[in-house]
C-alpha cells in the first residue's frame, strides 16, 4: 500500500532530490541528476523497484519530524516503546563533486535497535545492479551507473539488498553515506558524516539568511523558497517543476505526468517570487536559463524544455512500475514539448519585460529575442492550440492563450515606451487592441457575466483569474468581477478551487476526474486582494497553507474529498503561488508609504 504523499519530505543538493517518507525509508532518487533514471523507485513501484529504509527495529508510539530552521536538513524523532528514543538525520551534500546521501543515527535515551535496509535498483527500478564488497565498502554497479555505500556499522548482503543492524544508546552516532559516480571513473571516498551535515545545514542557513521577506507567515514562506532553490539546477539556473513523475491527480487515474522539467509558464511567477524575496543571482540564473534554451527560432518555442534546455523529450510508459496507489501508467518524459501552445509567447515576452522592470540588467540578445516572439505571435495568435493545462483533445481557441498573446505585444510595447527601445510600435498597437477586441467579444458570456475556457464554450477556467493579474483587463471591470464570481460559484470546492468544469472527457481528452488545484487558489487569493476583499484573500490563503504537510510541503493538487495531497511533489508552480501572494498580502496590508521592494505579480505593468 503506498504511503500518503504527505508523509514525505523533500531532500537534496540543487543536483538532484530525494523523497524520505516518515517511516524511515527513502523511496524516490534520480541519480545523478533530477531527469535522470531512478534507484530508488518505490514511490511508483514497490520496495523491489529500489529503497532505502533505515528506522527502529521497534515499534514507534509517535513519530515527529522537523527541517532544521531555514535548512533542507531532516531530522526525524522516533519515540519507542518501552521508553526509547532515537534520531535520524537526512540530507544531500551541497557542493560535493558526486551526488551524496547523508545518514546520520543518534541515540537519544535506551538502548533502540536499528536497521538498515537498502535495495538499489537502477534504471527506474527495473535493473538488479552487481553488488561486491571490498574494504568495508559496498559497491553497485550497472552499466553507467555506480553507487558505493559506507557506513559505521557492518553491511551484510541479504535477499538481494545491503542490509545492516546495531544498536544505539544515548550519544551513540552511527552514519550512513550513499555516493554516486559513473561506474567507468573512481570510485569517491567516504566523507565524514558529521562534518558533511554540518556544511550542509550551513550552506542552507546562509542561504536563508539573506531573504527579505518581512511579512507574516515567514516560517512557511522561507521553507516555500527553500523549497524552489532546492528544485533548482545549480549548474544551470533551470527552475524544475517537480522532482518526481506520475504521482497522480487522482488516486487511481490516468493524470500522471512527468514533471522533471522546466515549463516556461512558471517564468514570470519564479521571477517576481525570487526577486521579491532578495534572490537576484537565482532569478538572473533562470532568466539566462530561458534565454538559452528558447534561443533559435521563435516559432519553434516550447511551452517546456529539459534542464539543461534539450528539447526532444519523449514520452514512454513503465509498465513495470505498478504506479503510485496503483494508478497507471507510470510516464517517463512529456510529450506535452510537442504541443503548440500559444500562451508560451506571452510568457516569454514578460519575464523579460519584468525583469527589466526590477532593475536585473539587461541581456545583449533580450530584446531582438523579444521582437521575434511578437514577429511569431503575429503570425500565429489567431491558431487554435492545446492551452495552458495541455489538453491531450483537440486544439480549440482557448481565451488563456488570446491573453497571453496580448500580453507578448502588451510588454513588447511597455518597453519601447518606457525603457526608449526600438520598434514597430503603431503596428503593435492596433494589434494589442484586435486581440483585446476579440477576446472581450468571443471569449466572454454575457449572459452569465464570466469569461470562458474557450470560444463559444461553456466551461469555466480558472486561467481566467489571470486576466486581471497580467494587467488584461483592470480588477474594477465588471467583467472581471463576474469571472470571480463565476469561479466561486462553479470550480471553489470547500475552499479549494478546481482547474476548469470538467463535463466529460471531451473537455480535455481524458477521464474527467482530478484533485483542486494549489496556484488556481492562489490566485482567486491574489484576485481578492486586487478587489480589497482582504479577509476573503487571507481566509482562503490560510486554508491553502493550512493543508500542507507537516514539514510545509505542498504538492500540485489537493484531494478535498480524500483530504489529501495528490499530484507531483512538491510542486514548484504550488510554492511559487504561496510566496507571491503572501508577498501580495503582506505588500497590501502595510500603509503605501511603507511599501518597498518589486512590484508583486498582480499589479499589472506600470
Amino acid at each position: 500500500m503506498s504511503r500518503p504523499i504527505e508523509d514525505y519530505a523533500l531532500i537534496g543538493d540543487t543536483r538532484t532530490a530525494a523523497l524520505v517518507c516518515r517511516t524511515g525509508s527513502i523511496d524516490w532518487l534520480c541519480l545523478p541528476h533530477f531527469d535522470s533514471g531512478a534507484c530508488f523507485a518505490a514511490l511508483v513501484g514497490d520496495d523491489e523497484n529500489g529503497t532505502w529504509s533505515l528506522a527502529p527495529q521497534g515499534h514507534a508510539v509517535a513519530i515527529k519530524r522537523v527541517y532544521r530552521e531555514d535548512s533542507m536538513v531532516l531530522e526525524t524523532t522516533y519515540d519507542l516503546e518501552g521508553g526509547g528514543r532515537v534520531q535520524v538525520v537526512d540530507a544531500m551534500l551541497v557542493g560535493s563533486e558526486v551526488p551524496r546521501v547523508l545518514r546520520l543515527v543518534t541515540g537519544l535515551a535506551g538502548r533502540v535497535a536499528m536497521r538498515s535496509s537498502i535495495r538499489i535498483r537502477f534504471d527506474y527500478g527495473r535493473v538488479v545492479p552487481w553488488i561486491h564488497r571490498a574494504s568495508g565498502t559496498v559497491m553497485a554497479v550497472a552499466g553507467p551507473d555506480a553507487v558505493a555505500l559506507y557506513a559505521d556499522v557492518p553491511l551484510r548482503g541479504q535477499d538481494l539488498s545491503t542490509v545492516a543492524e546495531f544498536w544505539v544508546g544515548p550519544g551513540d552516532r552511527v552514519g550512513f553515506e550513499m555516493a554516486y559516480f559513473p561506474s567507468y571513473e573512481e570510485q569517491p571516498g567516504p566523507s565524514d558524516v558529521v562534518t558533511a551535515l554540518r556544511r550542509t545545514d550551513v550552506f542552507w542557513r546562509e542561504w536563508a539568511r539573506t531573504c527579505r521577506y518581512d511579512g507574516p507567515w515567514r516560517e512557511i514562506v522561507m521553507r516555500s523558497l527553500l523549497t524552489l532553490k532546492a528544485l533548482t539546477d545549480a549548474r544551470t539556473g533551470a527552475v524544475l517543476a517537480a522532482p518526481t513523475t506520475s504521482l497522480p491527480e487522482q488516486l487511481g487515474g490516468v493524470r500522471n505526468w512527468d514533471y522533471r522539467y522546466c515549463w516556461l509558464r512558471d517564468a514570470t511567477f519564479v521571477l517576481v517570487a525570487l526577486l521579491n524575496a532578495g534572490y537576484e543571482e537565482e532569478a538572473f540564473a533562470w532568466r539566462a536559463w530561458l534565454l538559452r534554451a528558447v534561443a533559435g527560432n521563435p516559432n519553434q518555442i516550447q511551452i517546456l524544455y529539459g534542464l539543461r534546455g534539450e528539447r526532444r523529450l519523449p514520452e514512454f510508459e513503465a509498465p513495470w512500475l505498478r504506479g503510485y496507489a496503483d494508478s497507471r501508467p507510470v510516464r517517463i518524459g512529456n510529450a506535452a514539448a510537442e504541443q503548440l501552445q500559444l500562451d508560451v509567447y506571452g510568457e516569454v515576452a514578460d519575464v523579460m519585460y519584468q525583469a527589466h522592470r526590477a532593475g536585473l540588467p539587461p541581456d545583449t540578445d533580450e530584446w531582438s529575442l523579444t521582437k521575434a516572439v511578437v514577429e511569431a505571435v503575429e503570425k500565429q495568435w489567431s491558431e487554435p492550440d492545446r492551452g495552458l493545462w495541455e489538453v491531450r483533445g483537440p486544439a480549440r481557441p482557448f481565451v488563456h492563450s488570446k491573453v497571453l498573446a496580448w500580453v507578448a505585444l502588451d510588454r513588447a510595447i511597455c518597453a519601447i515606451e518606457k525603457f526608449g527601445l526600438d520598434g514597430p510600435i503603431d503596428r503593435w498597437r492596433a494589434l494589442r487592441d484586435q486581440i483585446h477586441a476579440e477576446v472581450c467579444a468571443k471569449g466572454y458570456d454575457p449572459k452569465r457575466e464570466t469569461f470562458t475556457q474557450s470560444y463559444g464554450s461553456a466551461e469555466i477556467d480558472a486561467a481566467a483569474l489571470l486576466i486581471p493579474l497580467v494587467g488584461f483587463l483592470p480588477p474594477s471591470d465588471p467583467r472581471v468581477a463576474g469571472t470571480v464570481k463565476a469561479v466561486e460559484r462553479e470550480l471553489l470546492v470547500d475552499g479549494f478551487v478546481q482547474r476548469y468544469t470538467q463535463p466529460s472527457s471531451d473537455t480535455d481528452g481524458l477521464p474527467p476526474g482530478e484533485g483542486a488545484f494549489y496556484a488556481c487558489g492562489f490566485w482567486l487569493a491574489d484576485n481578492y486582494v486586487l478587489q480589497k476583499r482582504r479577509k476573503d484573500a487571507r481566509a482562503l490563503f490560510e486554508r491553502l497553507i493550512g493543508t500542507a504537510n507537516d514539514v510545509g510541503l505542498l504538492s500540485e493538487e489537493y484531494d478535498v474529498v480524500g483530504r489529501r495531497l495528490v499530484g507531483n511533489f512538491p510542486q514548484a508552480f504550488s510554492h511559487v503561488g504561496l510566496v507571491n501572494t503572501a508577498y501580495n498580502l503582506a505588500a497590501d496590508s502595510k500603509p503605501a508609504e511603507q511599501r518597498r521592494g518589486k512590484q508583486p505579480v498582480t499589479t499589472p505593468p506600470a
